[in-house]
């Protein structure tokens, strides 16, 4: 089997799935140094970790599957709620148009998880990868600043989610029995030809 051509290169997809983490902190900075609008108020001998509300912007990257079958049926069978460092987090509002195939979770005091499903097979998928077992799925690490993408990649679709570094196994366990009991599990395609 040929690579697939349509494959996002590693930089772009790191940057597009770290984007809406880098707008929450900034969102969150700003309101840390303009506050709440009132004045004269007394400054704080600590400062309060940034405070993440409202919708998750997601950018649209290029994800031929998103509006596939299997993406459905793995949208609809998602957890409402993730565990990440031992709290549980649930489900955040995306920005509309929310990207099809997507889905946040998170809280005020956590950076977003973000799952976007229907992607291209990564470049770095090699013969010789390292994929780890997470309950019974076979994730490829794409280590980031801050956060780390994982693609699942032993599915007739691929399925990337990104996990703030801090998360812990949580959120991967979580998908990943979602991911098991909807979506039938295959040969990992490494873009290798058989001779």
């Amino acid at each position: 089997m040929a690579p697939n051509d349509r494959s996002i290169p590693r930089p772009l997809l790191i940057a597009l799935i770290a984007l809406p983490l880098l707008l929450v902190a900034g969102v969150g900075t700003l309101g840390l140094l303009y506050g709440s609008g009132s004045s004269g108020a007394a400054p704080t001998s600590s400062t309060p970790a940034p405070i993440r509300t409202g919708p998750v912007a997601l950018p649209p990257i290029p994800a031929e599957q998103s509006t596939s079958p299997a993406c459905g049926r793995l949208i609809q069978a998602l957890p409402k709620e993730l565990t990440s460092s031992g709290e549980q987090i649930g489900r955040r509002e995306i920005v509309a148009p929310a990207p099809e195939g997507t889905m946040v979770w998170g809280n005020e005091k956590r950076d977003p998880v973000i799952l976007r499903c229907g992607l291209g097979r990564p470049d770095e998928l090699k013969p010789d990868s390292r994929l780890a077992d997470i309950s019974g799925v076979q994730w490829l690490e794409l280590p980031g600043q801050g956060a780390s993408s994982w693609v699942a990649v032993d599915r007739e679709i691929y399925v990337v989610l990104t996990v703030p570094s801090a998360s812990g196994t949580g959120p991967l366990q979580g998908v990943s029995e979602s991911i098991r009991a909807t979506l039938p599990q295959q040969k990992v395609d490494t873009g290798t030809a058989p001779k």
